[in-house]
């Protein structure tokens, strides 16, 4: 969405990277301060449910498109485990970590193959946001059944944590698109 409106705006290619670039790192940055911010008030069951860290890919993959959406899916894992690991309580565990990363490049794609008919019509962002969650958990779900002979979780353990966290896809079905369409609304109006 944000390329599309950038373009029809005749923006340099320097002031586009550096925006993408910028929001990027500010996603990623949200992806690792969310997730503590809910642990802290509602502790691990709170992240289960709720899903912090999914909200700023989902978000990314609605605005910046696929490709930096993708950085973004993959970094804020990685990132987060760097961070927390640091703290001494590494969030996401390392051994949910790639399959967290793969997660949420699914998300950050699926999403942000959208952002060009998102930035036509904001509607756009709710079957994207839909699509993108339901590709993520499904990448997740079954690379763990590929893998679960050297996971240490089930499909049936990874099934229920995605049933604890339907709450969480729900909310953000809803609040990621609203939140795309007031960003829309106020860019295109920028425009005039």
């Amino acid at each position: 969405m944000l390329d599309t409106i950038l373009t029809q705006r005749q923006a340099t290619v320097s002031k586009k990277v550096t925006l993408h670039a910028v929001l990027s790192a500010g996603l990623i940055a949200l992806a690792v301060v969310l997730p503590q911010i809910v642990h802290l008030a509602l502790g691990q069951p709170g992240g289960v449910q709720l899903l912090p860290m999914y909200l700023p890919v989902l978000i990314g993959g609605c605005l910046l498109g696929w490709k930096w959406a993708l950085s973004v899916g993959v970094l804020s894992p990685l990132v987060s485990f760097a961070i927390t690991s640091l703290m001494g309580s590494p969030m996401p565990a390392l051994p949910r970590l790639p399959f967290m990363m793969a997660e949420l490049a699914v998300f950050a794609l699926v999403s942000g193959l959208f952002s060009k008919k998102i930035a036509a019509n904001g509607l756009w962002a709710f079957p994207a946001v839909i699509l993108a969650q339901l590709a993520g958990r499904a990448a997740f779900l079954g690379l763990v059944a590929v893998f679960q002979s050297v996971a240490p979780f089930t499909v049936e353990m990874i099934w229920g944590q995605i049933m604890t966290g339907w709450v969480g896809l729900v909310i953000q079905a809803v609040l990621v698109p609203l939140l795309i369409i007031a960003i829309r609304a106020i860019m295109v109006k920028e425009k005039d």
